[in-house]
């Protein structure tokens, strides 16, 4: 297992070294502007089929969310517009620089909480899920004490006993 615990850590440091550097540049307001456009978008598609619509209600489920989307759509057309208009009269445009490393161990953290829940869910116990988190981060940050694995499963254990045994809470 130690072995094991070596050749991740060895790994991630790699890979940190890799990505330490690797920057990436984006027109951020430019972006943003495309990128809630293309959810309200989404938004206003799918809505037919989630909403239901009375013929009889004056007002129904659709109205205040269309409203919004296309409210959003006009100030996104407006963002794009603006910049679209900079780069035309090549005016500077307003950047974001993103670290890569920093972006990767988001996602890795992420990761860990989608499979936390994906493994709820798959198995229905939350004790399998509460585990894999424990044990996820643990490993993730690096940690060397045993004491700290050991503690972090017994009450992860104790909680979810706790909560389905002696409080009845199916979970």
């Amino acid at each position: 297992m130690k072995q094991w615990v070596e050749q991740f850590n060895g790994r991630m440091d790699a890979w940190g070294r890799k990505l330490h550097e690797k920057e990436i540049r984006i027109p951020i307001d430019l972006v943003t502007g495309l990128a809630f456009a293309l959810f309200a978008l989404a938004i206003l598609l799918v809505m037919p089929d989630q909403v239901a619509v009375s013929e009889k209600d004056v007002v129904n489920g659709r109205a205040f969310p269309t409203l919004l989307m296309t409210v959003m759509l006009l100030c996104c057309a407006m963002l794009i517009g603006k910049e679209l208009y900079k780069l035309a009269t090549k005016q500077p445009l307003n950047w974001k620089v993103i670290n890569i490393q920093v972006e990767a161990k988001a996602l890795v953290i992420l990761g860990i909480l989608l499979g936390t829940y994906f493994l709820s869910k798959w198995t229905g116990l939350f004790v399998v899920g509460a585990v894999f988190c424990c044990l996820g981060f643990l490993l993730y940050f690096r940690c060397r004490k045993k004491s700290y694995y050991v503690i972090t499963l017994v009450i992860a254990v104790a909680i979810w006993a706790a909560f389905r045994f002696a409080l009845g809470v199916d979970f």
